[in-house]
């Protein structure tokens, strides 16, 4: 803990009002508590029996949580020191990597795509959607790799470090 109490309750309530955020734009209920948690702690780090405690969940919520977010590359799992027990990394540039992953899933989906517009075929209505969809996904796709080189550096800028190592490239593939 860093020098500056926290007031326990405002911490907790931040908490469940950003999971709150998260699962309203489609996360899991309970690893949006469990990010939210890493996040606000002072070590961006905990043990599954640290989290079921703060959070008042079960160690089989919590694994089903880390299980989510380690596959969304949000968290990382670590040895304690001398341990067995496992602790939780939030990474330190986490909605990079999880914005840089949705790259595998955009071009997944360009793919089914693609194979729907030549089974509909392309000068049908429900042809046309499916290559408007296409467009789509495909201008995100550039966009949003141009999008994270430039906060790359503009991170690097505000915080005078570049990201951590281990965290994807920009258009390094990945899984969501």
């Amino acid at each position: 803990m860093s020098g500056t109490a926290r007031d326990a309750e405002a911490v907790s309530r931040f908490v469940e009002t950003f999971a709150a955020q998260l699962v309203e734009a489609g996360m899991q209920r309970m690893a949006a508590r469990v990010f939210a948690a890493l996040l606000s702690s002072d070590e961006g780090a905990m043990s599954s029996a640290e989290l079921a405690e703060q959070l008042r969940i079960s160690p089989a919520g919590v694994s089903g949580a880390v299980r989510y977010l380690s596959q969304a590359h949000m968290v990382a799992r670590e040895r304690e020191p001398g341990s067995r027990r496992e602790r939780y990394r939030v990474h330190g540039d986490q909605w990079y990597a999880a914005l840089t992953n949705r790259d595998a899933v955009i071009r997944r989906w360009e793919g089914a795509l693609r194979e729907g517009v030549e089974s509909l075929g392309p000068d049908t209505p429900a042809g046309r959607r499916m290559a408007e969809t296409l467009a789509f996904f495909e201008f995100i796709e550039g966009e949003l790799l141009t999008m994270m080189e430039r906060w790359r550096v503009h991170r690097e800028q505000l915080f005078g470090e570049p990201g951590e190592p281990g965290e994807p490239e920009p258009g390094e593939p990945g899984e969501f």
